[in-house]
């Protein structure tokens, strides 16, 4: 645990008309993770974010949770990837800030500090992805936090061209998983969360080929795929490497479905969404296993953030969402409606900026650490140049055949080979679960207020 203080401390009294404002960090800062050459430290990331300059916090490349201090402005950041959360208290001396990555973190602390009764999981707040958020501890009444964008790439600016879309996109991929493995060990097995769909297809290669073109040996690269009795994804995994004579690579993770447990990954994620509830606790299932059998691997890559970037979702499954405004919004699966949309959760934010706990909580449960290169602002920002209404024009089916298209091309252009395109289903609905994940959302929720219902 990290503590920063206001500069008052034993030592040096505070002045009686000027209250202590105390920041509490629980973030490890061995989880903060840079890349690029060179890779940006700590120090300067926290400089960054401390300065609300964005275009440097812009320029960071990699999974970051970010708390600076300057009196009583509390400046935070994060990546798409991860989540931060905060908590203001009140004590006698002053306001109380507690700023961690879970719920429990911060109940736990305020339990600690004997501030229970202040706590409840709804007045936890969630640092937005994409934005500096700069709190200021004046003590009562609390001002609303301020938010600056720091990533606002340009929409629709590239012309309609598949082949230069897919050649753009998966370069962005390629040069992204590039500089993540450079920041590895050159012996470390590396694991990707497998299921020979677009996003896991695209993001294996990509590690692949990543791995020939550096001269490190690709037999380091297991493609895992989950299989809770019958499921879909194993067979589809299988012909994905045959068609591409990679078999060599998978690996079967065979669960029984009694691993699946829906209610658990709610505690896991601590969340109610039924899909994000479904992936984690797929998820965790296939990284308990492998954590069963190998206890010392570290490295897990995933294609999540591949839908949100080329919008691949069924519209007609959210009474809310219309093809105009998937493609009109700036972001809108990444982020949700925005920060100052009505909409918007204080407590969760919204789109994958919630979502990503999902596969992080996950990875941090049994000791991974795991990387989206589809999350990272390089990546989305090719994402969001691609001019979706022009190549659509309100056609549905034609904006899901797009991401397949978008892919395949940029594959054959970058490494060569005829990726194979099956049609779309979500990783917790190949792995065979059946009636494990029929659990009705309203048990869901229900089950998330048992767990943090005050003691």
């Amino acid at each position: 645990m990290n503590e920063s203080h206001a500069p008052f401390d034993a030592a040096t009294p505070a002045p009686t008309a000027r209250p202590v404002h105390e920041v509490v960090d629980l973030v490890d800062p061995q989880t903060q993770r840079f890349f690029g050459d060179p890779p940006a430290t700590l120090e300067e990331a926290r400089r960054a974010v401390a300065a609300d300059d964005v275009e440097a916090v812009r320029r960071l490349f990699g999974s970051f949770a970010l708390v600076t201090r300057d009196g009583e402005a509390v400046r935070m950041a994060r990546s798409l990837d991860r989540p931060l959360r905060y908590f203001l208290a009140k004590e006698a001396s002053g306001p109380l800030l507690v700023v961690a990555e879970r719920i429990d973190e911060i109940r736990a602390e305020l339990e600690r500090r004997g501030h229970l009764d202040q706590f409840h999981p709804s007045y936890t707040r969630m640092v937005p992805a994409h934005h500096v958020l700069t709190l200021r501890l004046i003590g009562c009444p609390d001002p609303n936090p301020t938010h600056r964008r720091f990533f606002a790439p340009p929409r629709g600016v590239m012309p309609p061209d598949l082949d230069l879309i897919g050649e753009h996109y998966v370069g962005a991929l390629a040069e992204t998983v590039d500089g993540w493995l450079a920041a590895q060990p050159d012996d470390e097995p590396i694991g990707v969360a497998f299921s020979g769909g677009i996003d896991s297809g695209a993001v294996l290669l990509a590690t692949y080929h990543g791995l020939l073109r550096s001269g490190r040996k690709p037999s380091r690269l297991k493609a895992f795929v989950l299989d809770a009795g019958g499921g879909e994804d194993a067979r589809q995994a299988r012909e994905f490497l045959r068609r591409l004579d990679l078999e060599m690579l998978l690996e079967t993770i065979e669960v029984e479905p009694q691993a699946i447990d829906p209610l658990a990954a709610v505690e896991l994620i601590e969340d109610y969404k039924p899909l994000d509830v479904e992936c984690a606790a797929v998820g965790a299932a296939l990284l308990g296993e492998i954590r069963r059998r190998d206890p010392a691997w570290r490295l897990m890559i995933d294609g999540d953030g591949g839908d949100e970037n080329l919008k691949d979702y069924p519209i007609e499954e959210n009474p809310e969402l219309t093809i105009r405004s998937v493609v009109g919004n700036s972001m809108l699966y990444q982020e949700g409606w925005g920060v100052e949309a009505v909409k918007h959760s204080l407590t969760y934010s919204g789109g994958l900026s919630r979502g990503c706990v999902r596969t992080w909580a996950p990875a941090r449960r049994f000791g991974f650490t795991g990387f989206s290169p589809f999350t990272m602002p390089q990546v989305i920002e090719v994402a969001e140049a691609i001019p979706f209404d022009e190549l659509t024009r309100g056609d549905h089916e034609a904006l899901y055949a797009l991401k397949g298209e978008v892919v395949r091309r940029g594959v054959a252009h970058h490494f060569g080979v005829d990726m194979p395109i099956f049609p779309k289903r979500r990783f917790q609905h190949g792995v065979g679960a059946g009636e494990r994940l029929s659990v009705p959302p309203a048990l869901l929720r229900r089950h998330f207020d048992e767990v943090h219902r005050p003691r």
